[in-house]
């Protein structure tokens, strides 16, 4: 499905804990090198750039345009894709920690009717291991949400559809990246706090780490000032032939379809860098837990599975996942994707280092069919920008 093209990378620091006046110039001037060719090599029409160290905001800039004769600005809002997960997988261990509930702890006690239930753990929901089918990937809902994108859709619905789909493989035995582990995720999760999902989240998650432009939604609603988007991913789904223009905006579709209700959120470019920065310090969390969510602990586990080319990859050093989060070598990061936008947010531990960014597609970045030519660009900008700024520190392989 062209929305849910999985994209992420990391970058690496050339400004380990440098201090902000040293570092701020050459940060843009190298920043600013890779984003003009950026914005040309994958056809982007607006970006936003951010780069911390230590904390501390070193640069932000904006490329190209919001809307036509409107530049991006820095405090723009969009849509935060997967970053919710990162979220969720923290609530879980703050619920670990105050002794409400455990990784081990079968699905069967929140939910003893849901298929699998009594084998399938919180662990597994949160690191992709639970082997049940994505429902993003099933015919209902892609053909659904091309059709009529401004549908409000029901986490029952998701669960529905998910689960109606053929196992990936059996609990625990394998790794396949799938929303509806997630969306099962947070209605535990709410049982747990006895509480709506996106209240728990408010105050357990975003009022702790000090989020001023991060909140869910219940509508297609983006406070303003918006980053407007544009795509023409739905040009072979309504029938419109090649070399016929086919560019709509996009900017409020419903983005119901990609999570559990309460936790489809909006954020902005600074927030996104906190969380990252909170969730890989482990903020929130006793060092166990943090240690749960960020160390690889899948490295060389899951093996190839047919049927689940979409989501099943192994995990290695270069890639692989921990509680809610990508880890790419050393870097802890999360990607971001939606009807045009794509994004990542990226922190290196060891200096310090965050760099976030949020793209959005230009008419040419898609092709005659109406698939985008570099999947989320945001990926492939954001290893330019490591190439860039600290070279030999990310992976080269994936």
């Amino acid at each position: 499905m062209r929305w849910i093209t999985l994209v992420v990378v990391a970058l690496t620091p050339l400004f380990a804990a440098a201090p902000r006046a040293a570092a701020a110039e050459p940060t843009r001037a190298a920043v600013d090198a890779v984003m003009s060719r950026a914005m040309k090599t994958y056809f982007l029409k607006g970006a936003i750039v951010q780069v911390r160290s230590n904390g501390k905001t070193v640069y932000t800039g904006t490329y190209g345009e919001s809307m036509t004769g409107v530049r991006p600005t820095g405090d723009m809002h969009f849509r935060n894709g997967a970053l919710a997960f990162t979220y969720m997988s923290t609530l879980l261990l703050e619920f670990v920690d105050q002794k409400k509930t455990t990784l081990d702890t079968k699905l069967s006690t929140y939910f003893p009717n849901l298929p699998g239930a009594d084998k399938v753990t919180l662990k597994n929901l949160s690191n992709m291991t639970s082997g049940y089918a994505d429902y993003v990937y099933q015919p209902a809902t892609m053909q659904g949400v091309y059709l009529n994108p401004f549908r409000q859709w029901t986490p029952e619905e998701l669960v529905r559809t998910g689960l109606a789909g053929k196992p990936m493989f059996a609990p625990g035995s394998n790794w396949g990246y799938c929303h509806t582990n997630y969306v099962i995720l947070g209605m535990v999760l709410a049982k747990i706090a006895r509480m709506p999902l996106a209240d728990a989240i408010q105050k357990y998650v975003f009022d702790r780490m000090g989020l001023k432009n991060t909140r869910a939604y219940t509508t297609p609603y983006i406070p303003q000032p918006v980053l407007h988007v544009f795509s023409s991913e739905r040009r072979e789904a309504l029938g419109v032939k090649a070399g016929v223009p086919f560019y709509e905006e996009s900017t409020f579709w419903n983005p119901s379809w990609t999570t559990i209700e309460g936790a489809v959120e909006i954020t902005d470019v600074t927030d996104l860098s906190i969380s990252i920065e909170d969730a890989a310090t482990g903020k929130l969390l006793s060092r166990s837990s943090s240690q749960a969510q960020i160390v690889p602990h899948l490295i060389g586990f899951s093996r190839p599975v047919k049927g689940c080319a979409l989501a099943c990859r192994p995990q290695t050093r270069p890639f692989s996942y921990g509680l809610g989060v990508f880890l790419l070598g050393p870097w802890i990061t999360q990607s971001l994707g939606f009807a045009g936008a794509s994004g990542a947010t990226a922190y290196l531990p060891s200096k310090k280092l965050t760099i976030s960014l949020e793209v959005t597609n230009a008419p040419d970045a898609y092709d005659g069919e109406g698939n985008a030519k570099y999947g989320l660009p945001a990926g492939n900008v954001l290893k330019n920008l490591a190439d860039a700024l600290a070279p030999n520190t990310f992976p080269k392989q994936q």
